[in-house]
């Protein structure tokens, strides 16, 4: 499998006005009203699959990101595209930057029967994967064995049940949720987590998932941009040797986990997209490797770091 077979596109920064990504804001149409968010989100997805990307991923809290897909998915009718969405969030920014509160957390069955019916709406047969959005040990959705016995009934709809991570205790949030059964079967088959050369503490876990067979997306692997627009001087020197930009560089530091199916990208524009996309020529060596590793931080300040992050 090369290079642009394991990449996907995330919404996250396109769905809704204002997110935590830094240096997202140069790139997005002025004003960022519904229609011109439509738009430029088209323009990444035509962008994005006439690059050969064939993974799109959303959230029902991502705004109007399910949307803006569903009209492009029934505008343009792609053919062999793995779309998945993600439910346990809603958002409640009401289309402002400022917004005091941009999104609600909830993992009950009463939240995900009304978000997947939402989600079914605007991507229809589309739909691949369906994930928990967020999950974290403290979820209530290990105690609740109706809310994993109605998770499982999607397999019969031809649906793969997934979760998504977050926090410092990935690691045990990702064998805890891969221990998960229901009639004997285990509950999910997908998994996406943060993982960037910042934020490595999930490695080993999604290796174990990957090699247990689960679907391992990672996410964030730019560290919200930080690693784009302030990147370390490591990344910033090992990028220059490869002709790339730190963002190319990042990317491809991902790709160089064989563990890793699918790694997201969250462009926001074409010219982003392109440059992100430089990520496919890169072939890092094992002292680049070693040099990148050096750089991981401990989770808890990853963490508290991202959480400072203004949504702007």
């Amino acid at each position: 499998m090369n290079a642009m077979d394991r990449l996907g596109i995330g919404l996250a920064a396109l769905g809704r006005p204002a997110y935590i990504n830094v240096g997202r804001a140069d790139d997005l149409p002025p004003g960022r009203t519904v229609e011109l968010m439509r738009e430029a989100t088209w323009n990444v997805l035509d962008a994005a699959f006439a690059a050969g990307i064939r993974w799109v991923d959303a959230a029902r809290s991502y705004g109007l990101a399910e949307e803006f897909l569903g009209g492009w998915l029934s505008s343009r009718a792609p053919e062999d595209l793995t779309v998945s969405s993600k439910w346990g969030y809603a958002y409640v920014g009401d289309w402002q930057t400022d917004a005091a509160v941009h999104e609600v957390k909830e993992h009950s069955l009463g939240r995900y029967r009304a978000q997947y019916r939402e989600t079914r709406e605007f991507l229809d047969d589309f739909l691949s994967v369906y994930q928990v959005h967020s999950l974290t040990e403290e979820s209530p959705l290990f105690q609740d064995v109706r809310l994993q016995e109605a998770l499982a009934e999607l397999t019969t709809e031809g649906i793969r049940v997934g979760f998504s991570t977050t926090g410092p205790r990935q690691a045990d949030t990702i064998r805890r949720a891969m221990a998960l059964q229901v009639s004997g079967q285990r509950l999910f088959s997908t998994v996406q987590s943060t993982w960037n050369v910042l934020e490595t503490s999930a490695e080993k876990a999604l290796r174990e998932a990957h090699e247990a067979g689960l679907h391992v997306l990672l996410k964030e692997v730019l560290a919200n941009g930080r690693l784009a627009v302030q990147p370390p001087a490591p990344v910033q020197a090992i990028a220059s040797e490869h002709h790339v930009g730190p963002d190319g560089l990042a990317l491809a530091a991902a790709l160089s986990r064989p563990w890793a199916d699918t790694v997201l990208i969250g462009a926001v524009s074409p010219a982003q997209l392109e440059s992100n996309l430089a990520a496919s020529t890169v072939s890092l060596d094992q002292g680049e490797l070693r040099m990148l590793a050096d750089l991981s931080v401990p989770p808890e300040r990853y963490w508290n770091e991202r959480s400072a992050l203004p949504w702007t």
